[in-house]
């Protein structure tokens, strides 16, 4: 964008990494993790995200 400060670009740059998902697939892929560790952290993810959903429809 033209006569941009640097802040706003800087801003603009890492809401479009994040949104990408940039960061944390080369977070995930920064060290080697074997298949049952894997499968430990997704089952731990998909608990959360359970317990997020039913937290979310106890307050409506």
């Amino acid at each position: 964008m033209p006569n941009e400060s640097d802040e706003s670009l800087l801003k603009r740059f890492r809401k479009k990494v994040a949104k990408a998902g940039t960061m944390s697939i080369v977070r995930r892929k920064r060290w080697h993790v074997s298949k049952s560790e894997l499968r430990r952290i997704q089952k731990k993810k998909a608990i959360r995200r359970l317990r997020r959903r039913q937290m979310q429809r106890n307050r409506k």
